[in-house]
């Protein structure tokens, strides 16, 4: 284990072995379509640990990494030996130089920011220009230069031809639905992708990288062979960013072979048996209806353990799954154990992850609480410990 014990019993265990089998499935699914993997480590690679994963995807040969902002890359700086980090919302006011300085690659969105830079960079042919990437906006009215914005996207062209210091490596889009194969978006945006690269190059910008897909997108093959043909066409290598799957989730990710990655885990923390109805933790939302047996874990919302799972989670305790009687609480969760009468203190409890024969995923807290298994993931609070073994 890389990290001390926790005091604490309650944290994450995370395995490097199902990372790289994750890892090493996308990545021979984007060799095949002859192109690269970009592995998503942004939001503290989704709950998981970004340095652990940085030291991890790198040490199995992942050249390419991006995270939100300039905040997450400046801190595993350090980490990187030759790899490419990628800061997908560009850049904020007063960020520019350190950008310069450090060498990231930002995903420019707006011509101010191509304007931030510009002022920023040293203008001189001696040196190694700093490498840039566009993103276009095709469809997520989220960020990027908008695709039909002629104007903008060739006054985007002109000022970058004026600065020699700079140059556009890449091009970039973000598709809103590209799990949902029956949505007409993700092939509506996808031609106005295409679109959008014909006006830059119709103003000489021809970029050697581009990138749209997703965890999705390497699953699908359709989405696939429109984005190698666009890259064909304009003649740029294709790369393909995976998020959630490199941590084992997204539609049918079982039967495409990943795993989930991390596994939450508490230990019971003492016992009690209380008479038919009395209540148990705040507002006694729960009231025992036999003699109950009540176990207590040291993990609660302050953790990321969601409130909502208050009287409708479960966790799963020697190989059985026991649900939680009353509310959760900041820093506590109770459990009705009345069925398990084997269970002890000291006894290791899965929140999130297997133990025997059953799982607990991302997914089953998610519909448990009405969102998805990437808040569920990003929520485990920072206090929680994560254990790489």
């Amino acid at each position: 284990m890389t990290t001390s014990s926790p005091t604490r019993p309650t944290w994450a265990e995370i395995p490097r072995s199902a990372l790289r089998a994750n890892y090493g499935i996308l990545r021979r699914r984007a060799e095949r379509a002859g192109a690269e993997v970009v592995a998503i480590i942004k939001a503290n690679a989704y709950g998981h640990g970004a340095a652990e994963a940085l030291a991890t995807l790198a040490a199995d040969g992942c050249g390419w990494f991006a995270v939100t902002s300039l905040d997450e890359a400046r801190v595993l700086a350090p980490q990187l030996a030759g790899q490419r980090m990628l800061v997908l919302s560009g850049l904020f006011i007063g960020e520019a130089a350190e950008v310069v300085e450090t060498g990231f690659t930002p995903v420019l969105g707006s011509l101010q920011q191509l304007g931030w830079l510009s002022a920023t960079t040293p203008q001189s042919r001696d040196k190694t220009p700093l490498l840039l990437h566009l993103e276009i906006d095709t469809g997520m009215a989220r960020q990027g230069i908008p695709w039909d914005d002629s104007r903008a996207l060739a006054a985007f062209a002109e000022r970058l031809a004026e600065h020699p210091q700079l140059r556009l490596e890449g091009v970039m889009t973000h598709f809103a639905s590209p799990e949902d194969t029956h949505s007409p978006q993700t092939g509506q945006q996808i031609n106005r992708f295409r679109a959008a690269l014909a006006t830059l190059q119709q103003h000489g910008c021809v970029p050697p990288l581009i990138h749209a897909g997703n965890s999705a997108s390497l699953f699908e093959a359709d989405q696939l062979a429109a984005l190698c043909n666009i890259a064909q066409q304009s003649g740029s290598r294709l790369l393909l960013r995976p998020g959630i799957a490199l941590y084992g989730y997204g539609p049918h990710a079982t039967e495409r072979g990943l795993q989930p990655v991390l596994s939450w885990k508490t230990r019971i923390t003492a016992l009690r048996t209380i008479a038919e109805g009395e209540g148990v933790s705040y507002n006694a939302t729960f009231r025992a209806t036999r003699t109950t047996r009540i176990a207590l874990l040291p993990v609660g919302y302050a953790d990321g353990y969601n409130r909502l799972l208050s009287n409708r989670g479960e966790v799963l305790v020697r190989g059985e799954r026991a649900p939680i009687a009353g509310r959760v609480t900041m820093d506590q969760t109770m459990i009705d154990v009345t069925n398990i009468a084997v269970a002890a203190i000291g006894d290791e409890v899965v929140l999130l992850g297997q133990l025997g024969s059953d799982r607990i995923t991302a997914d089953d807290l998610a519909a448990h609480t009405g969102t998805i298994a990437y808040e569920v993931l990003c929520g485990v609070g920072a206090r929680v410990p994560r254990v790489w073994v």
